[in-house]
Order: structure tokens, then C-alpha cells, then sequence
């Protein structure tokens, strides 16, 4: 009998590991109710070796990852398989083997967020861990009362508030299906069709090649939901056709950063926030989608009135007529990503079915346009390649978000079980002196900093958790809240001095990382000014029930930002930028005073 290569055989394992991965969280749309204490454990036990063993970067680093996939694996079964007993201690472990399993669960947790994104967020899940079991020792209002560690390890472990709380639900039941549809499109031609298109709408205009990238980048984030990934797949395109038309380095690669980050706080996917959003807020997603859409719309509109004003200072060109894309390879391309989100769209809006479901039939539609190329050819060898790179991905990326979600998890429990959340909000109310726009401040910086060492949505979930509270007890809506901390959370991928998003950019282009993280903050100002804005003139959030407020709104705050924006980088003289800059902010904010 002929044995395969090892090579071959790994990559036929973790390719059937991976099948069986997509399978199952699309089973589980199909399949109706599964118990939250069997399906969640069985989605971290499919994302350990993903994360622990694939991602292994050294030889150590793989032999302990098989170990930790094992031992967590083995943990996670055992939930899943005793669920019904476990349900029944109400989060109370009975004996050692039990508390043993938990020291596992929670270990493992954080070292596959560690190896995941880095020591930032494990150390706060950690400290988190450790002043729930030891807080009751903290003098003054920061102590708590103390809880048995059979409860404590248990709440977190073998219930429905810790590691398999509602969170990882979100990650279980929606976030993974939008990151496998994510996958699939991206496996076939629709990132080609996003760059056909827009080169077709904006690549003859002044500055095209930086509006293209901005087009580009906003189709493309609305289902990668990254800013990293973002830079580096339609950067590989549009940085090269900016500096071969002569645009200075540093506004090329600030144009795609900026564009870039503009993809997680684009609808549908919002890196995995819009869906997070709905089990913290209650508003079904739908109403975050309605609500999300203006504040991007304008984001992209000071990035291109931003762009214009470069283009009149340095002369910037159109990409030429002969590097555009033929019309029948617009046209053929684009359908390769307008039938998926069409069926999207319609199994939400129409036939108002469920996210999931509605992205699981998109999944089935986007599969089946594998099968064709943009010749509109099948050849076997590129299905091949395309459903192989699909799976892949999805299980890669599924793995990474739970990573983070499972570790986020923790910390959440933690804020629930001891009260140190409400603590936190009333040292909020309390510095702030009981004003909102000081604790709005106090909330971007909180936001800004935290964001600089953790992924976007897991700083947006420890934000919200301690400071959303304080926000809507000094008067704002809880998704306008919400938004507002999601928005000032992603500032960190343009903002130095850590920028994701610029470092990627500058380093795919030979450039000064703070060269560009400058002109990326004057592009970007709109991250800094709109979720203001939304605060300012709540009536932008208001499309689905007051279209008409909501558009007024929203050409006020336009008018306000494409001001500041060509003040910031069109005006020639310091007074002019003054006035320019001066005149726009009061007319974002002018709603305070409506």
C-alpha cells in the first residue's frame, strides 16, 4: 500500500478539519436548536488547533500546541457530552476533577488568545481572573464580597456566563456564518469584481487610482470586516497603480489605510461588531445595519473630499484608459459578488429571515459561482484551489474572532459575577462631574488606548462593557452608545504610535510609518469627528424610522466634515485652515444647539 507524503497527509487533515469546521456552523443554521452548553463547546474545540497548531511558528511552539489542542478538545467534549448534568449545578462544581477541567478551560483560553493576537488582551482576562478570585482582599469600594471558587470557576466554566456566555453565542451562531461567506467570496472572483468596479466608476477622475482604493476598500471591508486584511489584499493592487501615476508615497499609503479602516464599520459585517452589538444591545440587526450605514457613507465622503484636495496640490492623475477594465469584465465580475448579496439582501429584507440563515443560503450561492471563472469557464483545477482556499480561510479566520470572543468572554463574566463594571460606571459619572460630553472624552481615551493593544472588537467589548453604562445613564441611546464606543475603538489603526493598518501600508510601500500615520489621521478625520456627530445629531442613527430627519442630519454633518477635511489638507494658508476647519466643527456639532 502507497502512503502519501507527511506533507500531503497533514495538508489533507487539516483540510478535512477545516470542511468539518464550515460544516458544522452550518449545520447548526440548518439544524434548529442546539443546547447552548453543547454547541458552543463543540465550536471551541473545532478552533483549537487552528489557532494552537497550524499557527504554530516554531517547533515547541507546535509540540505544546498539540498537547494544549488535545487537553482543551478533550475539556470542551466534556462539556458538550455532560451538558445536561452540568445544567443542573447551575455553574457549582461538585468535586476536583470538575474544578480541574475549569483550570483547563480557562488556561487554554487565554494562552489561544495569546498565541492568537499577542499577551494584551490575556493579560486583561487574566487580571480579571485574578481579582475575582482574590478581590475580596482590595480595601475601599474597588473589593468585593467575595465569591466560593467552586461558584466563581464554575459560573465561568460549566454555565452560561463565562467562556459559553453570549458572546461566544455571537460567534457560534453569526459571526462564524458571515466569516465562512466572507471566505467564499473571496475565493472566487468577487475581489476582482470589487476592483473592477470601482476602477470603472472613479478611475478616470482626478485622483482615481486613490479613488479606487477608497471604493475598492469600502466593498471589500464590508465583508472582510479588517483593516489588516483589507491593506494587505487591496493594497497588493492599488499601491502599486498610485506610485506608477507618481503619488507620493506617503499619500498612497495613507489613502489605503485610511480606506482600509473605513471596512470595519462598514456594513454588513463591521469586523464582527454589528453582530456583537446585538446580543449587548438587544437591537436586532437589521436596525444596526440601518443605523451603521450614514456614519460610514460619510466617513468615505471626507476621505474623498480629502483625496480631491490632494489631487488639486499635487496634479494627481486618472489611471489610463488602457489599465481600466474592459466593460464586459466589469460586468461579469461584479456579478460574482452582486448575486451573493443579493440573496443576502433578499432572504433579510424579503423573505425576513434570520442573519445567519439569510447568509448561509448567500454561502450556497457564492459556492456554486466557484465553480465558474470570469471566462466564464469551469476548469477543475481552479474549483479545485478556490473551495480548498475557502475552507481554509474560513476555518483560519472563524478561528482567530473566536480566539478573541472566548478570551473577551472571560473578562465579561468576571464584570458580571463581582459588580466591578457598575463600579467602574460610577467612577465614570463621578470624574466626569456628571456631564456627557467629559465622559464622552474620557470614554475616546479609554477607547484609543485600549485599542492600540487589542483587535478592534475586543476593545470595543471591554469599553462598552464598563463605560456603556455611564453613557446611557447620562442620556444617550444604547446603540448610539454603542456605536460611539465601536467607532473611537478602531482609532487605533490609523493613530500613532501603534496604527495596524498604517505600519502594513508604509511597509508594503518603503515609507515612514509616521509620515504616513499623519496624513492618514488629516485623510481619516472623520473617525475622530462623526461618532461626535452621532452624538451631536442622534437623528443620523435614525434611518429606518425617520428617513427624512436622518438624511437632514446627515447633510449637515457632511457639510461640517468636508469643510474641516479640505480646510485640514486643500487650504494654503494657516488662517484659511483656521476659519475653514473652525466653521465645519461647529456645523458637525451644530445639532447640540438644534
Amino acid at each position: 500500500m502507497n502512503m502519501l507524503p507527511q506533507g500531503r497527509l497533514s495538508a489533507a487533515f487539516w483540510l478535512l478539519l477545516a470542511t468539518a469546521l464550515v460544516g458544522y456552523h452550518l449545520a447548526l443554521v440548518f439544524s434548529g436548536l442546539v443546547p447552548n452548553l453543547v454547541s458552543r463547546p463543540l465550536h471551541m474545540a473545532f478552533i483549537l488547533p487552528f489557532v494552537l497548531v497550524l499557527g504554530a511558528t516554531s517547533r515547541a511552539g507546535w509540540i505544546s500546541g498539540i498537547i494544549l489542542a488535545v487537553t482543551g478538545v478533550a475539556a470542551a467534549l466534556w462539556v458538550a457530552l455532560n451538558s445536561d448534568r452540568l445544567g443542573d449545578q447551575y455553574g457549582f462544581l461538585e468535586n476536583n476533577f470538575q474544578l480541574g477541567v475549569a483550570v483547563v478551560l480557562l488556561g487554554i483560553t487565554l494562552e489561544t488568545a495569546r498565541r492568537a493576537i499577542g499577551w494584551p488582551l490575556p493579560m486583561v482576562a487574566g487580571s480579571a481572573l485574578l481579582y475575582g478570585l482574590f478581590g475580596q482582599y482590595i480595601p475601599g469600594q474597588f473589593g468585593h464580597s467575595g465569591t466560593p471558587t467552586s461558584s466563581f470557576m464554575g459560573t465561568l466554566t460549566i454555565a452560561e456566563g463565562g467562556i459559553w456566555g453570549s458572546l461566544t453565542g455571537v460567534s457560534v451562531g453569526v459571526v462564524s456564518i458571515f466569516v465562512i461567506f466572507g471566505a467564499v467570496l473571496n475565493a472566487g472572483e468577487a475581489g476582482q469584481g470589487f476592483m473592477n468596479v470601482a476602477a470603472a466608476a472613479a478611475g478616470r477622475l482626478k485622483g482615481g487610482a486613490a479613488k479606487v482604493s477608497v471604493i475598492s476598500s469600502a466593498l471589500f471591508g464590508s465583508i472582510s470586516g479588517s483593516a489588516s486584511a483589507n491593506v494587505a489584499s487591496t493594497g497588493a493592487v492599488t499601491l502599486p497603480a498610485m506610485t506608477k501615476l507618481g503619488y507620493p508615497k506617503r499619500l498612497a499609503a495613507a489613502v489605503e489605510a485610511v480606506a482600509s479602516s473605513g471596512g470595519q464599520i462598514m456594513p454588513p459585517l463591521m469586523g464582527a461588531g454589528a453582530f456583537v452589538m446585538v446580543e449587548l444591545t438587544g437591537v436586532p440587526y437589521t436596525s444596526i445595519m440601518a443605523a451603521a450605514i450614514l456614519p460610514a457613507f460619510l466617513y468615505f465622503l471626507a476621505v474623498w473630499v480629502g483625496i480631491n484636495a490632494y489631487a488639486s496640490r499635487f496634479e494627481l492623475r486618472g489611471v489610463d484608459a488602457a489599465d481600466r477594465p474592459a466593460q464586459r469584465d466589469v460586468i461579469v465580475t461584479s456579478l460574482f459578488f452582486l448575486v451573493p448579496f443579493t440573496v443576502l439582501l433578499w432572504a433579510m429584507f424579503g423573505a425576513r429571515f434570520t442573519p445567519e440563515y439569510s447568509a448561509a443560503l448567500a454561502i450556497l450561492a457564492g459556492a456554486l459561482l466557484l465553480l465558474i471563472n470570469g471566462d466564464l469557464k469551469c476548469r477543475r483545477d481552479q474549483i479545485i484551489d478556490r473551495f480548498v482556499s475557502a475552507v481554509m480561510n474560513a476555518a483560519k479566520q472563524v478561528s482567530m474572532i473566536a480566539s478573541i470572543i472566548l478570551c473577551a468572554s472571560i473578562i465579561i463574566g468576571v464584570l458580571s459575577i463581582t459588580g466591578l463594571g457598575v463600579k467602574i460606571t460610577s467612577v465614570i459619572l463621578e470624574g466626569s462631574g456628571g456631564l456627557l460630553w467629559l465622559s464622552l472624552l474620557l470614554t475616546a481615551l479609554a477607547c484609543l488606548l485600549l485599542g492600540m493593544e487589542v483587535p478592534t472588537t475586543a476593545a470595543y467589548v471591554i469599553c462598552v462593557s464598563v463605560a456603556g453604562p455611564a453613557l446611557i445613564q447620562l442620556g444617550l441611546e444604547p446603540l448610539q452608545a454603542h456605536l460611539f464606543v465601536f467607532w473611537f475603538a478602531l482609532l487605533s489603526t490609523i493613530t500613532p504610535p501603534v496604527c495596524g493598518a498604517v505600519f502594513i501600508a508604509a511597509g508594503m510601500i518603503g515609507e515612514n510609518w509616521l509620515k504616513v500615520a499623519l496624513t492618514a489621521m488629516a485623510l481619516g478625520v472623520g473617525l475622530y469627528l462623526i461618532p461626535l456627530g452621532m452624538v451631536a445629531n442622534p437623528d443620523i442613527l435614525r434611518l429606518a424610522d425617520a428617513p427624512v430627519a436622518a438624511l437632514v442630519a446627515t447633510l449637515r454633518i457632511a457639510a461640517g466634515l468636508m469643510l474641516v477635511s479640505y480646510g485640514l489638507i486643500g487650504a494654503r494658508r494657516i488662517l484659511s485652515t483656521i476659519v475653514m476647519v473652525g466653521t465645519g466643527l461647529v456645523v458637525v456639532f451644530s445639532g447640540v444647539f438644534i
